[in-house]
């Protein structure tokens, strides 16, 4: 597990104030929301809001490809990588 994949789990847990779960409780490739990890699009919002005051990324809510960034822990390390 890469430090950045750490620091998002970090991120998702803090930002949703997750008490009963661990970054081990995270699998990298597990999807975060409905099933999976279970989370909704509030959730997403927390999790957009905090990557963006962490990293300065520009997310667009309503468009497709957010969609597919935000489907696990992966694929978000993928879009924060070039902000790192």
């Amino acid at each position: 597990m890469s430090e950045l994949h750490i620091e998002l789990k970090r991120i998702i847990i803090e930002s949703l104030d997750l008490e009963d779960i661990s970054i081990d409780d995270i699998m990298d490739d597990e999807a975060l929301f409905v099933e999976g990890l279970g989370l909704d699009s509030i959730d997403a919002l927390e999790i957009g809001l905090a990557l963006q005051k962490r990293y300065g990324i520009k997310i667009k809510a309503s468009a497709e490809e957010t969609r597919q960034h935000f489907y696990s822990v992966n694929t978000l390390a993928a879009l924060v990588a070039p902000y790192q």
